[in-house]
Order: C-alpha cells, then sequence, then structure tokens
C-alpha cells in the first residue's frame, strides 16, 4: 500500500513530530510513504518511515539534487512545479494531511477531488462552503495512530 503524506514546508513543531510519528507507523506497518522530499512535514514523515526502515519515495517538483531531505529510498525529479502534487496524489492508495499551507490544500483538493482515495487530516484544513458550512475534507484524525490506522483502513478500491 503506498501512502502519501503531505504538509506544509515550513510547519509547527506540533506538525513536525505528528509527521515523524505517522512516518515511523506507517514504515512499522509496511505501507510505502510516499512525500514531497522537501522540508518540514516531508522531512519528518521521511525520518520516521526511513528509521522504521520503511520505504520512502519523494516526488519533487523540480530537479535540484540538493533540495531533498535524508531518508528518501528514491526520488521522482518532476520538474513540473506545484503540478507535481497531482502525481503524488494520484500514486497513493491514501493520502495523510498534516498541517495546512497552500500547497498542502491543493493536494488535499486534489485528493478529494479523486473521490476514490481516502483521505486523512490530523491538524490540517479545515474547509467551508460559501456559506460557512463544512465540507467534507475526509475523515479527521485525532492523533498519529488514528491517522495511519484510518489510512490503512480504508485503501481504495481495486488497489491492491
Amino acid at each position: 500500500m503506498q501512502v502519501a503524506v503531505c504538509g506544509p514546508s515550513a510547519c509547527t513543531d506540533i506538525d513536525t513530530a505528528n509527521a515523524r510519528t505517522v512516518g515511523r507507523l506507517l514504515g512499522e506497518a509496511g505501507a510505502t510513504v510516499l512525500c514531497g522530499g522537501g522540508t518540514g512535514v516531508m522531512a519528518a514523515v521521511a525520518e520516521g518511515a526511513s528509521r522504521a526502515g520503511g520505504l520512502v519515495i519523494g516526488v519533487r517538483p523540480d530537479t535540484d539534487r540538493g533540495g531533498t531531505c535524508a531518508g528518501l529510498s528514491a526520488v521522482l525529479y518532476t520538474n513540473m512545479g506545484e503540478a507535481r502534487n497531482a502525481i503524488l496524489v494520484r500514486s497513493a492508495d491514501a493520502v495523510i494531511v498534516i498541517g495546512g499551507s497552500w500547497g498542502t490544500l491543493s493536494e488535499l483538493a486534489l485528493a478529494r477531488h479523486r473521490a476514490t482515495v481516502p483521505v486523512v487530516s490530523l491538524g490540517g484544513w479545515r474547509v467551508v462552503d460559501a456559506d460557512g458550512a463544512p465540507l467534507n475534507i475526509g475523515m479527521i484524525a485525532d492523533d498519529p495512530a488514528e491517522a495511519v490506522e484510518l489510512a490503512l483502513a480504508r485503501r481504495s478500491p481495486g488497489r491492491r
């Protein structure tokens, strides 16, 4: 199973700790972790997963080999800017969103648009419509263990 973990490059200490734990739990569960391969949440999830012996794939927006974080098993250099977000979420059986930034919101929107991909939010975005009513952004987790449990239990239909 491949789980994309999305989050801001400039994140809070709580987001960093949550991402590191999510990565560790995904690595221990044998899931392949997909991330943006940069700083912040991406670096923390890569660290957690790689320390647990997990496979971590970074999907980069550029071709800068010096811009990757430690802990990646392999890197895809797309040179597609933010368009790589579509590659990241479409390659996943589930998406975990940690924290919030504009890039993270685009990943969330792309994953929700493709309704077959389960999305779990941990300390991330809350989205409302024009009338202020909450939109369904996926499942909300209270902690990293719940986020991983929800993601692993709800893999995309038709995936192995």
